[in-house]
C-alpha cells in the first residue's frame, strides 16, 4: 500500500497493511493518537527533567544514558515488529529517550554556558515552532505527501542514517568525520540539511497518521503513531540543538 509511507524508520511503508486481519473492536482516529502522543511527550519531559537535576546536581549520568539510548533503540526495533505492543513499549520508550535527551541537553548546557547560554531554551522553541509550522503547511496542503516526495525524504533519511551508522563506525577506530560536530561552513550546511529533512519527515508522519485513521486501522495504532511522531521530534530537537552548538562556536 504505497500510500502508506513515511521516512520515519518507525512508520514505514508497509506499517498499516500489517494490521491488515488482526481483529480489533475499535479504530484508529487522529484525535486518540494526538492524546497518545501527548501521554508520551510529558513522560519524555519527565523523564529529561530528572536526568537534567541530576547532571546539576553532580551525578555522573553518562552510563545510565548510554543504557538508556540502547534500550530506547531495542525498543524501537521491537516495535517495528509488534505493533500491538505499542501501548506498553512507547511509554518505556519516552522514558528512557527522555533520560537520555536530558543528559545530553544538559551536556549541552555546560559546555556552551559563555558561548550560548540560552542554547536549550532556544533548541526547544525551535523545535516547537518547525513542528507548528510543518503541520499548518500540511494542514493547509502547501506542501503535498506525494509519493515523488514521499521517495526522495525516504531515501534521504536513510542515506543520512546510513551515514551516521559509518561514522559511528569509523569513530570506535579513532577516525572521526570533523563537519558532524565542528562549526565549520561543512559542518553548519551539513547540519541544515538534516534539521531541514527531519522537519520534512513530519510531512510523512502527519499524513501517516492521517491515513491510518481514514482506513481504520486498530486502536493500538494511535500508541504507534504516537510513538513514531515522539521519534521524529526527538530526532529534530537534537538536530537543531547541534546545529545551534556550532553556530555559538563560530562566534
Amino acid at each position: 500500500m504505497a500510500l502508506f509511507k513515511s521516512g520515519n524508520p518507525v512508520l514505514g511503508e508497509k506499517t498499516f497493511d500489517k494490521t491488515i486481519g488482526i481483529p480489533y473492536s475499535d479504530r484508529m482516529t487522529i484525535q486518540g493518537t494526538l492524546n497518545k502522543f501527548g501521554i508520551l511527550f510529558l513522560l519524555t519531559m519527565a523523564s529529561a527533567g530528572l536526568s537534567w537535576k541530576m547532571f546539576a546536581s553532580g551525578v555522573n549520568v553518562f552510563t545510565a544514558m548510554w543504557v538508556c539510548v540502547i534500550g530506547a533503540l531495542i525498543i524501537a526495533v521491537v516495535l517495528a515488529f509488534k505493533m500491538q505492543w505499542a501501548a506498553y513499549l512507547a511509554p518505556v520508550y519516552a522514558l528512557l529517550k527522555g533520560f537520555a535527551i536530558g543528559a545530553i541537553s544538559a551536556v549541552y548546557n555546560f559546555a556552551l554556558a559563555e558561548l550560548a547560554p540560552n542554547i536549550i531554551t532556544q533548541a526547544v522553541a525551535l523545535t516547537f515552532g518547525v513542528v507548528i509550522a510543518m503541520f499548518l503547511l500540511y494542514k493547509f496542503r502547501v506542501i503535498r505527501a506525494t509519493e515523488r516526495f514521499k521517495s526522495i525524504i525516504i531515501t534521504a533519511t536513510m542515506g543520512i542514517a546510513i551515514f551516521y551508522v559509518i561514522a559511528l563506525v569509523l569513530r570506535m577506530f579513532g577516525i572521526n568525520i570533523g563537519f558532524i560536530h565542528e562549526g565549520t561552513t561543512i559542518g553548519i550546511i551539513f547540519s541544515m540539511v538534516v534539521v531541514g529533512l527531519a522537519a520534512l519527515n513530519l510531512i510523512l508522519d502527519f499524513d501517516m497518521i492521517e491515513q491510518g485513521a481514514n482506513r481504520g486501522a486498530p486502536k493500538f495504532m494511535e500508541w504507534y503513531g504516537a510513538f513514531g511522531l515522539l521519534v521524529t521530534i526527538v530526532w529534530l530537537y537534537l538536530e537543531i540543538l547541534r546545529l545551534l552548538a556550532k553556530l555559538a562556536e563560530r562566534r
